[in-house]
């Protein structure tokens, strides 16, 4: 992962209605959900939501897939191991630590 695109992440996650999108959506793995379904789960309104996800599609954090005349939200689970694995590169110069579990891969992707 570039540098440029952990920043564009990580700013991606630095606003808090983002941050429960994206939790939402790795809660409900790879499912996904509806934006009407988000909107109600996280009691905002549709309109302020899409522009939130707009800003973590154009991150790579999120998927839209079309799926009739919906669209299906996934989180994106191969780019935030590659987040994670990035923030984790040399961490402890090489030696096991206790952010030793931070550098394995998702267990539901």
């Amino acid at each position: 992962m570039e540098e440029n695109d952990v920043v564009k992440a990580l700013a991606a996650l630095a606003q808090p209605i983002r941050l429960q999108v994206f939790r939402a959506l790795v809660v409900v793995g790879s499912q996904g959900m509806t934006p009407t379904t988000m909107a109600e789960a996280l009691d905002m309104p549709l309109s302020s939501l899409s522009f939130h996800l707009k800003e973590l599609t154009n991150a790579g954090l999120i998927a839209p897939e079309r799926a009739s005349r919906n669209l299906i939200y996934r989180a994106s689970f191969a780019r935030m191991n590659a987040l994670l694995q990035y923030l984790t590169d040399n961490c402890c110069q090489g030696e096991d630590c206790a952010v030793g579990t931070a550098k394995t891969s998702c267990s539901t992707c």
